[in-house]
């Protein structure tokens, strides 16, 4: 197996962390987002050394720099690297790398460790990083060996892209970074990985030919498409297929983008606040070609009650995922890319379903409850609204959208109409509160020139804020469109909807408010804290807008000033995420108004 190979530079290599960094130089890496300390000095001077093949990026958290690196992942498809020290550094990697397993993103995270000798003795900053990260990474390394370093690069690498994607933890003690040699380093040795077979199995013609039988005996046919259908670079694939069989499409979290979510066959995504004519068409679907999923819990709520009514076909690269949650009739083990291939080759006029009556119910449905939410009829902002606004004025560009976890999110999955792949960055499976403004950094470091936007929440927003240093110091002009309703808004969501609107600290001001104790109006007074001047203090440029008559031209303003910007949107919390399903439960419990 070869690597890419880069031009060397007339630095010549003289210790493990100037191996490490050729080496990875070698695998295409152009960024990384690096925290230095004590156990990883050498490998930033070898960076360095360096810095005009590849771009060190500074954080101002290790976490921020791991998410950093995962929206690099995410909206290129290549590997993203992130490095921290040892103890501490490593240990606020942990988030990152579990959200990466997740979600499936190739990662390789380098951390420095003790020096050998001290390894095992409680020594300063010494955490045993493999085994804290051994159930969240795909793979991990802790090279004792000097000669080692090439391979274990070389292997990190493949792994992390092969495959399923994932995370893999490389652990580096420092005395190997300081070892010197002056032998000539081989940099593309024999990988010696027994048992890791991750290429995708052929293509099975007879299966493809089931497939095409089960759609042309369908009446009530429905594609469910995922994150696999985005890793495996599909979605061209994907909506050939769709177009040419007519078959609705609906897609989860992680898949948004796959098929163009503005086309009239998008159903939209699907699950617990997914769309009701999304649940409705699984619900009732005879055929339901599940294309790279893992039929996640947020989707199938009661597991043994979903999709009961007709045949399942479900393709993934990972074996360990077909009959994990959900029996298939039809298993594909194969690239869900070959596998669309396939059918689009093979599938004739005559294999077409005949399905007019279907769309008729699926359009009655989708006419009786789209996506909506209600006006107040006074000036104040919904999210929704702004959401919209922001969608409208943006939709035109190659618009990139990272966001936090919450309220927010779902709505701009529901709002936010993604065309393209790779152009949603969101913490799907784990969902990580402070991921959206380190993830909007790493894709404007991936796309420098492109609009970047983290749509987040106050809350969301407060985990990694620190990350405005790094907006302004790298020069990366993100833009933050903060939807401010001072709550913790999904629980407070799940606090009225189940708990009898007992507040339990999930609001976000001072304790002493009348909001602290539930008896507000529902009213945003003075907003705590105050972001635009936060933003102040860190050079970002801000602004503040609570009327919707002003919405429009701050979303312009915003959008057009150069550099990074906030716009701190306050919006009034009493608003929730419909329609909804509650967890465990079915779509005869959903929950529209």
């Amino acid at each position: 197996m070869s690597v890419e190979s880069k031009p060397r530079t007339t630095h010549t290599v003289t210790n493990g962390a100037d191996i490490l960094v050729e080496a990875m130089i070698r695998q295409g890496v152009e960024t990384v987002f690096a925290y230095p300390g004590g156990a990883s000095m050498p490998l930033h001077q070898a960076l360095t050394y360096r810095r005009d093949e590849v771009r060190t990026i500074l954080p101002r958290h290790e976490q921020g720099g791991v998410f950093a690196a995962e929206g690099y992942a995410r909206s290129t498809g290549k590997v993203g690297v992130c490095m921290a020290t040892s103890g501490p550094g490593a240990t606020n990697l942990v988030t990152g790398l579990a959200d990466a397993k997740m979600d499936s993103c190739p990662l390789v995270a380098i951390t420095g460790q003790v020096s050998r000798k001290f390894i095992g003795t409680d020594a300063f900053q010494e955490t045993p990083i493999v085994e804290v990260c051994r159930a969240i990474t795909k793979h991990h390394y802790l090279i004792t060996r000097f000669e080692d370093i090439p391979r274990v690069v070389k292997e990190a690498f493949y792994i992390a892209r092969s495959g399923r994607p994932g995370p893999v933890l490389i652990d580096f003690p420092k005395d190997v970074q300081l070892e010197k040699t002056t032998e000539v380093v081989d940099y593309d040795p024999p990988i010696q990985l027994p048992g890791y077979r991750p290429e995708p199995r052929p293509v099975n013609m007879a299966q493809i030919k089931q497939i095409l039988a089960a759609i042309k005996r369908s009446h009530k046919p429905i594609i469910y498409a995922g994150g696999g259908a985005i890793n495996s670079d599909a979605s061209a694939e994907l909506t050939e297929f769709a177009k040419r069989t007519k078959i609705p499409v609906t897609m989860t979290l992680m898949g948004l983008g796959a098929f163009p979510g503005s086309d009239p066959q998008s159903l939209d995504m699907l699950g617990m606040h997914g769309s009701a004519y999304a649940n409705y068409a699984v619900n009732d679907a005879d055929l339901l070609l599940a294309f790279g999923v893992r039929f996640d819990d947020r989707v199938t709520g009661k597991v043994s009650e979903f999709a009961t009514h007709g045949k399942i076909v479900h393709v993934d690269s990972d074996p360990s995922e077909i009959h994990k949650n959900k029996e298939a009739h039809i298993p594909v083990i194969a690239d869900l890319r070959e596998v669309l291939q396939a059918l689009n080759e093979t599938i004739t006029d005559d294999d077409l379903p005949e399905i007019d009556d279907w769309w008729k119910q699926i359009n009655q449905w989708r006419t009786a409850h789209p996506f909506s939410y209600r006006d107040p009829g006074n000036d104040s902002i919904l999210p929704q609204a702004a959401i919209e606004e922001l969608h409208r004025q943006t939709a035109s560009r190659d618009t990139f959208i990272a966001v936090g976890v919450g309220q927010h999110q779902m709505w701009s999955a529901q709002f936010y109409k993604f065309d393209k792949p790779r152009h949603w960055m969101s913490s799907s499976g784990l969902g990580a509160m402070g991921f959206g403004l380190p993830a909007a950094m790493g894709v404007q470091a991936a796309h420098p020139g492109k609009l970047c936007i983290d749509i987040d929440g106050d809350g969301s927003f407060q985990m990694n804020i620190q990350e405005l240093a790094t907006l302004v110091c790298e020069k990366l002009p993100v833009k933050m469109f903060v939807l401010n309703n001072q709550h913790l808004g999904m629980v407070v969501q799940w606090e009225d909807r189940f708990h009898a609107g007992n507040r339990a600290h999930t609001y976000l001001g001072p304790v002493d408010h009348p909001e602290a104790r539930g008896q507000g109006s529902g009213e945003i007074g003075v907003t705590y804290p105050n972001f635009t001047q936060i933003a102040a203090g860190y050079g970002v440029q801000s602004r503040q807008v609570r009327s919707k008559k002003e919405l429009p031209a701050a979303i312009a303003e915003m959008i057009s000033t150069p550099g990074p910007f906030l716009l701190d949107v306050v919006c009034p919390y009493q608003e929730q995420v419909l329609p909804m399903i509650p967890g465990g439960m079915t779509v005869k419990e959903i929950i529209l108004e």
